[in-house]
């Protein structure tokens, strides 16, 4: 990742990645989430889907490629600030740890600097998770759709329980996110310093990136996806459900289906993974290369 970066093209540079990753992965975001909130069958029953191709081949005949893409507005809203400040806050993280400019930070101290980074983005991911998820769990066909889109969802939940509603699973947000923030930047500075070498070149040095952003993203959910699930349970649930929150969540997800529903969805998120997150840094990395192109002196 470029070390001398003035702010604002951190903050415009961070915002295209996050685009990017929009753009390349949400289909298997949808498919993530459906599998995760879908209904436990009961005795007898068959359940919605059988798997990550079932679920797509269903979407896709129900709703069309339209369906893949359920619930796009929110993350595409939210996605710039989202990843400027997730971005921001790894470089202010860095400087905090950092004695001296020169400083070659252990692979520990990128991972601190990576979770520090993942408490800034909450007050943003928190709500626009909701309505994502909300969204995308809406089927096609006859089934009455409760929500016209993002404006619609938000207004929805602000009139049912106020701005508590809209943050519902704040707090899972948070455990999501701070330690698959630490992993997901300490892993992809780590792999560039591996692939690239001194005499590297540009062709190189941009495959490197490619291959780095793919697996921090890959390690970014292993670390986050058990509290992934359980946020989109609770963010999915009528008012009431859990009266306790996640606590309630955690022990009915034990109860019903035990440790291996942690990592339900997580087929469609390792296929999300690499392609999204190389999209990003990538565009990253481009849009650095552009900004210091059109505005060096910015």
């Amino acid at each position: 990742m470029s070390e001398s970066i003035s702010p604002v093209k951190y903050f415009l540079s961070g915002g295209f990645g996050g685009v990017c990753t929009v753009l390349a992965g949400h289909p298997m975001d949808t498919i993530k989430v459906r599998l995760q909130t879908m209904p436990i069958p009961k005795p007898g029953e068959v359940a919605l889907y059988g798997g990550t191709w079932d679920c797509f081949r269903k979407t896709i005949q129900k709703e069309g490629f339209r369906g893949l893409y359920k619930g796009m507005s929110a993350p595409l809203t939210g996605v710039a600030p989202i990843f400027a400040i997730s971005f921001l806050g790894f470089g202010l993280g860095k400087k905090l740890i950092k004695s001296d400019d020169n400083q070659q930070l252990t692979n520990p101290e990128l991972f601190a600097a990576g979770a520090f980074s993942g408490i800034f983005t909450t007050s943003i991911m928190a709500p626009g998770e909701r309505i994502k998820c909300l969204l995308q769990i809406q089927q096609g066909g006859n089934v009455p759709q409760k929500y016209n889109g993002m404006v619609d969802c938000a207004r929805q939940l602000y009139s049912e329980g106020g701005i508590r509603s809209i943050y519902k699973g704040s707090v899972a947000t948070i455990l999501r996110d701070v330690p698959a923030s630490g992993m997901y930047f300490m892993t992809y500075e780590w792999l560039v310093k591996v692939l690239t070498p001194e005499d590297a070149t540009t062709k190189l040095k941009f495959l490197s990136t490619i291959v780095a952003g793919g697996f921090a993203g890959i390690a970014n959910w292993l670390v986050g996806m058990p509290a992934d699930v359980l946020k989109s349970r609770l963010q999915t649930a009528p008012e009431g459900t859990y009266p306790n929150g996640l606590r309630d969540v955690f022990k009915q997800l034990m109860e019903r289906e035990g440790p291996t529903a942690l990592y339900k969805g997580v087929t469609p998120v390792m296929l999300r993974a690499f392609p999204a997150n190389a999209a990003c840094f990538a565009g990253f990395e481009v849009a650095v290369k552009f900004l210091n192109w059109a505005a060096p002196g910015f």
